[in-house]
């Protein structure tokens, strides 16, 4: 469902005129070996594409003009080879609305000590070209990542792969349905928000269904598909006795197999690329979705239980930035704490809905009373999480603005076995420790549904809020609550000037 290969960024080289022909072509040549070796580097998910040098205003402003209305273009590389007045620029970079990260970088790894000149300190001059370049960049409050480093080194390439990572979850999310079915959880607060103000900021568009619509859908479905489907959940998971074929459960498997297929079919119908459900409103259903919801995620979907639209765009965005790599993100919320002293520990589930990208070894295909919903039980996956760095990101409407809230964990295995739990965990240390995270994600006014990574770092999530100019906090091993108190207070007078 998400294909990162279809994207490419572009290789922009700033030059001028002033050195000649036979400079700018070897400025020409410089940038094509780096943009092929950044292209065909298997750090790097998506295409790299070599644009001509740029030496006048009209052709940056083309470019950018270009860039705009490209769809695969998800965002320019820019690199400075010589000095390049920056006044050129202003007009490009007024309309340029695609991502936007400064190369800073030179040709050659090492001053060349027995044989430099002046010649080729004028080829030469990305080390102050780059600055004249970042100088009106921050004169226009232009948005961008800055890289710094030799262009062939990893933690270059890790940089570009970062960022080209968060350009295409930025670029998915400007064309993003979200299936809202039922509405929100009653009376819930912080699952609630602007939807218009949503889309204003990331570019997608939430809208409601009825469960009628869904219904619809699951009703349609043929029983050749049910039985394949059945046969796939037989030959996945280890199986409940009672789910197995000829068990006594096995026709509500058939129901939640109809379910998943019926979900799948109205989101490919409508083209949607994240979604939503409540347990107060599943009308036309025989069970809330359950492993149709977590197995939708493994494929890709975003999804946000209780009508949350904000997680399910999230969940989105991180499966976008996370395709490919080891590891999985997922729907999550804090459940339940362990305070033993010294050993403080977070239980991360809910009711169903955890992605089984997260799943350490086979997952367990199961059936249990769910105790709310007042449907008949649900068939869901049971598995405990892989342990690991790993991190937890809320978006939460302010009113006056979003902010992306993150907190960096590690995942643990649990020290005793939890044989009557029966649904998808994660157990988790927050950083810096308990008392110190949560008190700082309640004062940041975070959320209690996440998206739980395994495979994204922060870095991920601050490319992603600068493109999206939203406010970004961080909760790590360095918080200290005092001054966190005074970031989220800063940030007000920054962010909250209203929307």
């Amino acid at each position: 469902m998400i294909n990162l290969n279809k994207y490419e960024v572009w290789f922009i080289t700033g030059s001028q005129h002033l050195y000649g022909a036979e400079a700018l072509q070897q400025v020409n040549e410089d940038a094509r070996e780096i943009s092929i070796h950044l292209d065909q580097s298997n750090l790097i998910p998506v295409r790299v594409v070599f644009k001509p040098v740029l030496t006048t205003p009209e052709a940056i402003y083309s470019l950018c003009q270009v860039a705009n209305s490209q769809e695969n273009c998800i965002g320019l590389i820019a690199w400075m080879h010589t000095f390049s007045p920056a006044k050129m620029w202003i007009g490009g970079l007024k309309i340029l609305h695609k991502p936007l990260l400064h190369l800073h970088t030179q040709f050659n790894r090492d001053i060349p000590w027995n044989r430099i000149d002046m010649d080729f300190m004028n080829l030469h001059q990305s080390a102050h070209g780059g600055r004249e370049f970042g100088f009106i960049n921050t004169r226009l409050h232009r948005r961008r990542k800055v890289v710094t480093g030799y262009w062939k080194d990893k933690y270059v390439l890790e940089r570009i792969n970062i960022w080209s990572r968060a350009a295409a979850a930025w670029t998915d999310a400007q064309q993003l349905k979200i299936a809202r079915l039922g509405d929100n959880m009653r009376q819930v607060a912080v699952t609630e928000g602007d939807k218009v103000a949503a889309q204003m900021q990331f570019g997608y568009s939430v809208n409601g269904y009825g469960m009628g619509d869904l219904v619809a859908h699951v009703n349609g479905q043929a029983e050749a598909e049910v039985n394949h489907l059945l046969a796939e959940y037989d030959d996945s998971y280890q199986m409940q006795k009672e789910l197995q074929a000829g068990g006594t459960k096995r026709k509500s498997l058939r129901e939640a197999a109809k379910i998943e297929l019926g979900l799948k079919s109205f989101l490919e119908e409508g083209g949607f690329g994240a979604f939503t459900d409540t347990f107060e409103n599943l009308h036309g259903l025989e069970q809330l979705p359950g492993i149709g919801v977590q197995r939708l995620m493994a494929a890709g979907y975003g999804f946000g239980a209780e009508g949350d639209w904000k997680t399910a765009a999230l969940v989105r965005a991180m499966k976008v930035m996370g395709q490919g790599m080891e590891g999985g993100n997922s729907f999550m919320e804090d459940y339940t704490y362990h305070f033993q002293p010294g050993n403080n520990q977070v239980l991360g589930a809910h009711m169903l809905e955890i992605c089984a990208s997260l799943a350490e070894g086979r997952p367990s295909c199961e059936i249990h009373p769910l105790g709310i919903g007042g449907k008949a039980d649900p068939v869901r996956l049971v598995f405990s999480a892989s342990a690991g760095k790993s991190l937890n990101a809320s978006v939460v409407d302010l009113g006056s603005h979003f902010r992306l809230l993150v907190n960096e964990v590690k995942a643990i295995e649990p020290d005793q076995n939890l044989p009557k739990l029966p649904v998808a965990r994660v157990l988790w240390k927050p950083y810096p420790d308990l008392n110190t995270a949560a008190t700082a994600w309640i004062l940041a006014g975070g959320a209690h549904h996440t998206c739980f990574s395994q495979n994204l770092s922060y870095e991920y999530l601050e490319d992603f809020a600068e493109m999206a100019n939203i406010e970004l906090v961080t909760i790590d091993e360095q918080t200290e609550l005092r001054r966190f108190r005074q970031e989220l207070r800063w940030n007000e007078l920054y962010y909250g000037r209203g929307r």
